[in-house]
């Protein structure tokens, strides 16, 4: 068993006997896991083949909760309103029904836009023609009376609302307002002078895996065939593009000090986010039965919310997981900012890895008030 690298606080070491744990029963298993609480590092681990501490990597739809960091920015100056309809701000949005959807439905899964026809070319996701091709696009369902997960559309959708709120990329304000001045080591369109640094997600393929009808809501979800969602991230043009939805990268601190300054403020610091826009963003939103997955889901304005199946914080908690198992989430209950990145991908849902390791976190935070 290789033992892992950086520490842990006094009070988790049951944090730190799990992980171990894991690089006992899996000689192939590979993560690196923080953990900031009260806006103080008190976890930081690497271990297994193939990562370091200062690796980058995929996390998937992780991104997603990154990009709504943004879209709370852009809420608490005033310059979108939750309660405002998408083509308010976005008048070619308003076709074939969609004219009533609200920034809050379409931002919880609810537009019924899964993707496009023909699907989208991996060099168009963040550009103004696919928003073009979006917003041109029927609905698959009445858009706010049910939900399902947006894979990548979402994507789509917060940075057009970006574009037509500020005139910018959703990256750059990203870049500006929130990496480079809190410091985080997570990146919306990853630099060339850093890709020493990334190392690409590895996972299995199936080659049994049944067809997917690409006009199916499940093949617009994915893309398919135009692209391989778990390839995301590896491909150099989609990481330097900052994919919103699906392609960001970086290290599970990266992850945890980005929850932890937008809630807790990190090392002294206040927090980015007020406690109303915290309050806005984070209420639960819709939560049943996900139109795309068939399985129980729960949103608020993008972020995921802990539910009995995806059980990773206290009711106030909100994040986002990937599809290679990474999570990251803050718990304002604990007063935690946590992120966890495996290099080699794991299944995503509970009782996965990511749950067990916030379970053991939160248990010691609690005996820790």
């Amino acid at each position: 068993m290789q033992t892992p690298l950086g520490s842990v606080a006094p009070g988790y070491e049951n944090v730190l006997a799990l992980f171990e744990s894991f690089l006992a029963e899996d000689s192939l298993y590979s993560a690196q896991l923080a953990v900031y609480h009260s806006g103080q590092p008190v976890i930081r681990l690497t271990g297994g083949p193939d990562v370091a501490p200062d690796t980058l990597t995929g996390a998937y739809s992780c991104s997603k909760g990154v990009a709504a960091m943004v879209i709370a920015l852009l809420v608490q100056d005033g310059v979108l309103d939750l309660d405002k309809t998408v083509a308010h701000y976005w008048p070619e949005f308003a076709v074939h029904g969609k004219d009533r959807l609200l920034v809050r439905e379409a931002l919880s899964h609810q537009a019924g836009l899964m993707g496009v026809e023909g699907g989208f070319a991996l060099d168009e996701f963040t550009t103004p023609q696919a928003a073009a091709r979006l917003a041109a696009s029927p609905p698959s369902w009445e858009p706010g009376r049910q939900f399902g997960y947006h894979a990548l559309t979402i994507g789509i959708l917060m940075e057009e609302l970006c574009r037509r709120t500020t005139g910018g990329a959703l990256q750059d304000t990203y870049d500006q307002r929130i990496r480079k001045p809190q410091d985080v080591d997570f990146f919306l369109g990853l630099p060339e002078d850093l890709e020493g640094r990334y190392r690409d997600v590895l996972y299995e393929t199936d080659p049994d895996q049944a067809w997917i009808d690409p006009l199916s809501l499940d093949g617009m979800n994915s893309n398919a065939p135009v692209s391989t969602i778990m390839e995301l991230p590896n491909i150099r043009s989609v990481r330097a593009a900052g994919m919103s939805a699906a392609a960001g990268v970086g290290s599970a601190d990266g992850l945890a000090r980005l929850y932890a300054a937008a809630t807790t403020g990190v090392e002294g610091s206040d927090p980015f986010l007020t406690a109303g826009t915290l309050t806005a963003m984070t209420r639960e939103q819709v939560w049943g039965l996900d139109r795309s997955s068939g399985l129980d889901n729960a949103f608020a304005v993008v972020f995921m919310k802990p539910h009995p199946s995806r059980n990773f914080g206290s009711h106030r908690a909100f994040g986002h997981e990937g599809a290679n198992a990474a999570l990251g989430f803050a718990d304002p209950s604990y007063g935690l900012g946590f992120g966890y990145i495996p290099r080699r991908a794991e299944e995503g849902r509970t009782p996965g890895r990511a749950h067990r390791l916030a379970a053991a976190v939160r248990h010691a935070a609690a005996g820790l008030s």
